[in-house]
């Protein structure tokens, strides 16, 4: 029987800003249920839902505090229950958000640690001597964290041991080499799927395991002495073991497992994760795609400066291609960590023409595409005015200390942030115009994009059949129907005119032949059409511009065709 999973289309919901269904400003699985019956209507049958379960919210809720019981931010263990069967009613399948790499440091783990460290429970961390040189006490080694510290931390209630800790100090690394401790995770992943949770996704995975001689690494080290070196705790052979194991005692073959891979991990060795009927995975979610405009770190540019490289990215989806013959394969712009796409590679002057085009362009391309929630209405990046704005995350805080010691002025942060920072991805949802559109009563945990007093809102779009929400539910309804899933899924891919730099344009050969024109422009270009048309199926401007085997392509503007 084929993977429900490569028929489906999956929806990223961040529960936080979704809807609020209780009047605290906070989004919650209350509000998911009572969307449930919009999310059918657009098309979506998957839901990929950011972290819900207890957390003190360090790191968005990727630190977890207690595995088993919701947040109360988010509603009831009973909430999740009722979510899962209503979407189930509805033909919705739902995947959770599992961190394993870490836990927060207030889960009861690394409490009894602390207060004991030959217990059962430090073993479920990494925790090593330190070394001493000059009288002082060093870490164990050099390895520098992603936020940019030492990846090892004093152990409280010790006199020379220091914990891993590859992201905040306040998210310990777990111990996989530890068996007591993956029999903890299998447990948990055991406990939802026996709730009726169709899967996971798997943050962080490719962390999992670390360089077991914890040597120093020979990178160079930055002015601290430490050394970011992914090599030492990235992608490492043993995660696929862990995996299997995972996969046999955890959870069962129709459950989904989505692994977040990021961005250094290879097409060949993605293939020993998600190859069909041998991978303990089934998708393998990377980051290819999502900064091919030049706005990560982009701090010292001018917003002028960021343009799409449309070759590169080209290439970067079709780098991955050949593994659809042998895995399944996840397709999205953007999720909650990365800008708005519609902001990324499209137009906020050609909001509809740039929404519509963009998810043409990966509605067809191959595998399971991922709508992250409001991309439907083309809800675009902020346009906060104040750096108070954006300091609902603390990351940010982090940030904002060290770009301000960098010599950054605040104008110079802000407009940076605003083309580049995660924020962008978390606005609450534009349900209608009325007060925090429609998102809550009461204040919510981070400011509204005030652009949906300005026609950005669900009811408003759903009242102009022209809008980019209705043209994402008819584009679905293609994509969903017999045909055309079977042609995406099953027919060859080309790339038409790879070296364009415009203009993103490709074939797909099935029981009949699709082809895709996507200008990514915000003017007027012009490519050459060498085939004989049968059809315009899918198109977001009116008038066709074509003469002489060449399209005149509007800004953004885009065509799927059927061709003889």
């Amino acid at each position: 029987m084929e993977a429900w999973w490569r028929n489906s289309i999956g929806y990223i919901i961040y529960p936080a800003s979704f809807k609020d269904s209780n009047g605290d400003g906070y989004g919650d699985l209350g509000g998911i249920v009572e969307k449930l019956d919009y999310l059918r209507e657009l098309g979506v049958d998957l839901l990929w839902i950011c972290p819900i379960f207890k957390t003190p919210m360090h790191d968005s809720g990727y630190d977890v505090s207690d595995y088993y019981h919701v947040d109360p931010r988010f509603g009831t263990d009973e909430d999740l229950s009722k979510l899962l069967h209503e979407a189930h009613l509805r033909g919705i399948r739902v995947l959770l958000d599992l961190t394993m790499n870490h836990t927060s440091d207030l889960h009861p783990w690394f409490m009894k640690a602390k207060a004991d460290i030959n217990s059962k429970e430090a073993g479920y961390y990494i925790i090593k001597k330190g070394r001493w040189a000059d009288g002082k006490l060093l870490p164990p080694n050099n390895w520098g964290s992603f936020f940019s510290t030492s990846a090892w931390e004093r152990m409280p209630g010790t006199d020379d041991s220091f914990y891993l800790h590859v992201f905040s100090p306040a998210m310990p690394d777990t111990n996989w080499e530890n068996p007591e401790l993956r029999n903890e995770y299998f447990k948990i992943a055991r406990h939802y799927v026996e709730m009726g949770v169709d899967g996971f996704r798997l943050d962080a995975i490719s962390h999992l395991a670390k360089d077991p001689s914890y040597a120093d690494s020979p990178l160079p080290a930055g002015k601290e002495g430490y050394v970011l070196d992914p090599d030492r705790f990235s992608n490492r052979p043993e995660i696929l073991s862990y995996l299997r194991e995972f996969r046999e005692k955890g959870v069962d073959e129709n459950t989904l497992l989505v692994g977040e891979f990021g961005g250094s991990l290879q097409p060949g060795e993605a293939r020993l994760y998600s190859d069909r009927g041998r991978g303990p995975v089934n998708l393998v979610f990377n980051f290819d795609t999502v900064w091919n405009n030049g706005a990560y770190g982009s701090i010292d540019k001018r917003d002028d400066e960021i343009r799409t490289d449309v070759i590169s990215l080209k290439n970067n989806f079709m780098r991955w291609y050949p593994n659809a013959a042998t895995s399944d394969m996840p397709l999205y712009w953007c999720n909650h960590d990365h800008p708005r796409v519609l902001s990324q590679y499209g137009s906020v002057e050609y909001r509809s023409e740039s929404a519509k085009m963009l998810f043409t362009t990966l509605l067809f391309l191959y595998g399971t595409p991922f709508i992250h929630y409001g991309d439907e209405i083309g809800m675009s990046n902020v346009t906060y005015s104040k750096i108070e704005d954006f300091l609902f995350d603390d990351a940010n805080r982090d940030s904002l200390k060290e770009l301000r010691a960098a010599g950054y002025d605040d104008e110079t942060i802000l407009r940076f942030w605003r083309r580049a920072n995660r924020i962008n991805a978390r606005t609450p949802m534009q349900w209608n115009r009325h007060e925090n559109a429609g998102f809550s009563h009461a204040k919510p945990w981070v400011k509204v994009n005030d652009n949906y007093r300005e026609g950005v809102n669900v009811q408003e779009e759903m009242e102009d059949p022209y809008s980019i929400l209705n043209y994402f539910q008819y584009a679905i309804s293609f994509r969903k129907s017999a045909t055309y899933n079977d042609i995406v899924n099953n027919g060859r891919l080309e790339i038409v005119d790879y070296n364009h730099p415009d203009v993103f344009a490709y074939l797909h050969r099935g029981s009949s032949t699709i082809m895709c024109i996507s200008n990514f422009r915000p003017y007027q270009v012009y490519f050459t059409f060498n085939y004989e048309l049968a059809d315009i199926v899918l198109h977001n401007y009116d008038g066709v511009l074509l003469s002489n085997h060449v399209f005149t392509l509007r800004p953004f503007e885009c065509y799927l065709l059927k061709i003889r």
